[in-house]
């Protein structure tokens, strides 16, 4: 990426087309769920300190899949808050069924 995105318009594709990999987004999407369920656990059971928990295992799962399956540079390290946020965005389009038609308008 050889200039900076100064957009999320910009940003969305070029996050879907570093998570190519169907291997990958399965690992991000175990990631997303661990991480969600460490979250809830932290608020009903009023223990922060698994808010650490929740960071590792929504990362680990993540950042694995980059360094081993995409073999690319993970998004967070330049731009976090939109990664999260494209995190979070890819889970639910997951969940929802649109996600193929997300990856097609990305180029994948």
């Amino acid at each position: 990426m050889a200039n900076k995105i100064q957009t999320y318009a910009e940003f969305w594709p070029y996050y879907l087309r570093e998570h190519s990999s169907p291997k990958g987004r399965h690992l991000h999407y175990l990631g997303t769920t661990l991480a969600l369920f460490a979250l809830i656990l932290a608020i009903v059971l009023q223990m922060p300190s698994l808010i650490l928990l929740a960071l590792i295992c929504g990362y680990g799962p993540a950042w694995i899949a980059h360094f081993y399956i995409e073999k690319n540079r993970p998004a967070t390290f330049s731009y976090p808050f939109w990664s999260l946020l494209s995190d979070f965005r890819m889970y639910f389009t997951w969940l929802s069924g649109k996600l193929p038609r997300e990856l097609e308008k990305a180029g994948i």
